[in-house]
């Protein structure tokens, strides 16, 4: 179970971001609200996944969840560019990711 909390820590995370740049610098109400509680809920399921997973492991998974997950939204939603050397990027981070996860097994 701690695996899924890391995971859901790591999709709010990415919400979190999202909103966070709808906020536009936490002058409007609704997504400024969605970023303070999708962080909250966020660093509470860490700290709830943390109790099991070492903190190494626990924390590079939970940021590189959110790394790759919002440039995938700013792809998707907000129209930022896709490159050779950003998809590289992102492909290095959820590879780091994947070995971390199989050598903390």
């Amino acid at each position: 179970m701690p695996w899924v909390y890391l995971l859901i820590a790591g999709v709010l995370e990415i919400v979190w971001a999202y909103s966070m740049k709808q906020s536009q610098g936490f002058s409007r109400l609704v997504p400024s609200f969605i970023t303070l509680i999708t962080m909250v809920g966020s660093f509470w399921l860490l700290a709830v996944a943390m109790r099991t997973i070492p903190l190494g492991t626990a924390y590079t998974i939970w940021t590189g969840i959110g790394a790759v997950g919002a440039f995938l939204v700013g792809i998707a939603l907000l129209g930022e560019p896709v490159n050779t050397m950003r998809i590289a990027a992102a492909t290095l981070i959820a590879s780091g990711l994947i070995l971390m996860k199989v050598s903390s097994s």
